[in-house]
This record gives structure tokens, sequence and C-alpha cells, in this order.
């Protein structure tokens, strides 16, 4: 499943993070991958919600998330994404400790255009989308008309949930305005 040659597609990413490392803070964690993700040729118009505090969905025992949503636009296939992804992620020097566990850095494709994708590394959209208003939020704040698949965002009740979020003082960044 290929974006033709030239073509963009509107995809939304889920980032988060709660581990500091050698690299940075949680903050730092995302400003840098939003900042990594302008390098590729093959992505425009990158642009990001507010970032958010928000209660671990796993294990109780660790530190609150920072989470946002950055929506761009691409000619990658949804493999060669989920590539970048992982490069990402890797660049900030992930580990992973334990299931749903801290991470200094985690990237997820929520949406790939209306496209639905079932690969054994990826299914878009997302598995747990409708279940995280972690995700939710910020994908209405980035994108408030949004349909996922044939369903408005406003229809998603957690897309309005703010149990266990807190907007961050961190200012909405639009990385590319290029064509």
């Amino acid at each position: 499943m290929n974006a033709e040659a030239g073509s963009w597609i509107k995809c939304y990413l889920g980032l988060g993070s709660n581990l500091a490392n050698d690299l940075g803070s949680p903050t730092e964690h995302l400003q840098q991958a939003l900042s990594a993700l302008r390098q590729y040729k093959q992505i425009r118009k990158v642009e990001v919600s507010s970032f958010y505090s928000s209660a671990p969905m796993g294990p109780q025992d660790q530190a609150d998330f920072v989470n946002a949503v950055a929506g761009l636009e691409t000619t990658l296939a949804p493999l060669e994404l989920l590539d970048v992804c992982q490069q990402l992620e890797q660049g900030a020097k992930r580990a992973r400790l334990r299931h749903w566990g801290e991470r200094s850095l985690d990237v997820d494709i929520l949406l790939y255009g209306q496209q639905q994708v079932s690969e054994p590394s990826l299914i878009v959209p997302h598995v747990g989308l409708s279940e995280r208003n972690f995700v939710l939020v910020p994908l209405r704040e980035l994108a408030p008309e949004l349909m996922i698949l044939q369903q408005s965002i406003s229809d998603y009740p957690l897309s309005v949930d703010w149990t266990a979020l807190q907007r961050l003082d961190e200012p909405k960044l639009r990385l590319d305005d290029s064509e």
C-alpha cells in the first residue's frame, strides 16, 4: 500500500514521553522529534497541537506523560512512515522497559489519510485511538472537522474528556508552512 508518486497524504502522529535521559526532558524529546520530521523531503506542513500532561495508561508507578499530536503531509507509504517514527524513537534512545511503561519517546501513526492499514507491524487507524483522550483531545484541537473513517471526531466522547489531562504552556508550533 503505497502513496502514489508525488501525491501528498494527510497523516496524524501521536507523540508521548515521560522519561528524561541525557538527550533531554520529555518536553524536549517531543520538540526534537517534531524538528527532526522537518528534515525529511517526503514530509511537509508539519503542525502540532498543544502539549498535554496526562496520567500514564499503564503502570501507575511512573511519571505523567507529555503528549501531543502532529499533523503532516507525506508521500511516504505507511510502512515507510512507520520507519521514520521508529527512527525518531531510536534517536531519543527509547528503551522498552515494560509494556505500557516509561519511555523517552513514543511516536505512533494515528491516521494515514482515510486509509485502513492492516500489517503485522502496523494497524491504522491506531488500535487505541478511540479509547485515549490524551490522543483525541489534541487531535480535535488540531483538526476539529476531522473525519475518521466516516465518523466526525466530535462524535468520539473522549475527544472532549479532560479527565487526567492538563494543557501545558507549550506554544503551538507550525514547523513548516512550505509546499
